[in-house]
């Protein structure tokens, strides 16, 4: 028997506290877009989505959503170029390393100025099972 239940997307949301700060860091240097941004009447605290390929994350400026310092781990391809993308830029905040990990994978971990970290891994050889 299936299960009529289906996950069909999750998205972590991540906490910020300066709006200019975490454009700087997930569009500018990440390579990621703006979906959209929603504040109340203009003057409270922002919520937005960023995207960029299957990764999608909502940014919040409200205390209540989330607290600082999570972790999002993330499966891709391509790992080496977009770690290319990264040095790049020349990000002054960051320089992320590309590591071998003890699961079988690649790694560039990068941390937001809000102590978010977002660790991009790509698998070394085919899941088993």
């Amino acid at each position: 028997m299936s299960d009529p239940i289906a996950v069909q997307q999750t998205i972590p949301i991540l906490r910020i506290f300066d709006v200019a700060k975490a454009r700087e860091f997930y569009v500018d240097y990440l390579g990621m877009t703006v979906d959209w941004e929603h504040q109340f009447a203009g003057v409270s605290p922002v919520y937005m989505q960023v995207s960029r390929g299957g990764l999608t994350l909502h940014l919040s400026e409200h205390h209540g959503d989330c607290c600082p310092g999570s972790t999002v781990f993330v499966w891709m391809t391509g790992i080496e170029e977009f770690h290319r993308q990264l040095m790049e830029k020349k990000y002054g905040y960051l320089r992320p390393g590309l590591e071998t990990t003890f699961y079988d994978a690649k790694l560039v971990q990068v941390t937001d100025p809000f102590g978010n970290r977002i660790r991009f891994n790509e698998r070394l050889s085919a899941p088993e099972g």
